[in-house]
């Protein structure tokens, strides 16, 4: 097919029990022209030792040092080696199937620059997966299958951080990772948003990805609910944010509180809403909650964050703004 090198980005910090399953599945790829580099995130087990083992038998691995602290700077140092005119990210407790490079490359290779190339994942645990991850999963996959996961990107991360693949020009093109937000692979997925990069659809699934219960992922405040509400914020006002229309904020849980929170920090004006009447007429952080039937929310053809979780709520908003005909992701944008 072709002999392009792939460079493989992979931070790791104490992965030790994973990562030999991982190591091998690399090795097992039925593409060959990759070089991993394997960035050590300051760890404090035996995986530094276990890569450089790995190193001696295939030169095709290359060890080095973490610039700096996290996953975003293990991820800019391995950026900053990299030899490959294609770049893919890999987890270091994660597993690829053997024909994972092979399939995304083939893929990027025929639609060529300018465009993202995915495979579905699964996941995985030895104590099963849960509820939550098993919808995320699904979610994740149909967006995939389609090739349409920007037009959910204020949901949740639409990239797979792990199952991508992407020409080194296209990801200079994204800013790669000079930008310190976490977490870092929402917000390089905006980028690549933002760049016009085009996904590519897959029926495929290429990559597995392991969940436990100390996954960095479920246990650093870089990945708390908060933190993703910050990004959406931040690229909602930059991308899609018509100034020139009210905003109704939608929902005075958790998360409509943080959002309202965020939206006062930025000076951004919004009507809040809910359908509470226990709420209604009262105010947070000095902002009154209004019915969202009330003729004033109207009076001008408003755009707005949905921060409503329940699925059955959802879908009787969906119902109403689309009764007004208002369109998803130009009017209205579901922040969960």
């Amino acid at each position: 097919m072709t002999n392009e090198k792939v460079s493989i980005l992979m931070p790791f910090r104490n992965t030790e029990a994973y990562l030999r399953e991982c190591l091998d599945s690399i090795l097992a790829q039925d593409y060959p022209f990759w070089e991993l580099i394997a960035v050590d995130d300051h760890s404090q087990d035996s995986s530094s030792a276990l890569i450089s083992e790995y190193q001696k038998s295939d030169p095709r691995i290359k060890l080095l040092k973490n610039n700096g602290r996290g996953i975003i700077m293990a991820l800019r140092t391995a950026f900053q080696a990299s030899a490959g005119s294609v770049v893919t990210r890999m987890d270091s407790d994660d597993v690829m199937v053997p024909e994972k490079l092979s399939v995304m490359l083939g893929a990027l290779k025929e639609s060529g620059r300018g465009h993202i190339s995915l495979g579905l994942v699964r996941y995985f645990s030895a104590k099963g997966i849960s509820d939550g991850y098993k919808k995320y999963e699904n979610w994740l996959n149909r967006l995939t299958r389609e090739g349409s996961n920007f037009k959910e990107r204020y949901k949740e991360c639409v990239i797979p951080s792990p199952c991508w693949m992407v020409y080194k020009e296209d990801l200079h093109k994204c800013g790669a990772f000079d930008e310190n937000r976490y977490p870092e692979d929402y917000d390089l997925a905006f980028r690549m948003y933002e760049a016009g990069l085009k996904c590519l659809p897959s029926e495929k699934v290429l990559h597995l990805w392991r969940d436990y219960s100390t996954r960095t992922s479920r246990n650093s405040p870089n990945y708390a609910n908060n933190t993703f509400l910050e990004i959406k914020i931040h690229y909602f006002l930059r991308h899609d944010r018509d100034k020139m229309r009210p905003l109704l904020l939608w929902g005075a849980g958790k998360k409509g509180k943080t959002v309202a929170k965020l939206l006062l920090e930025k000076d951004t004006e919004f009507y809040w809403v809910c359908d509470n009447p226990k709420k209604t007429g009262k105010k947070i952080y000095g902002q009154p909650l209004r019915p969202y039937e009330d003729k004033m929310n109207w009076a001008e053809k408003p755009q707005s964050i949905v921060t409503v979780a329940n699925a059955k709520a959802q879908k009787q908003i969906r119902s109403y703004l689309d009764a007004r005909s208002l369109t998803e992701m130009t009017d209205y944008f579901f922040f969960c």
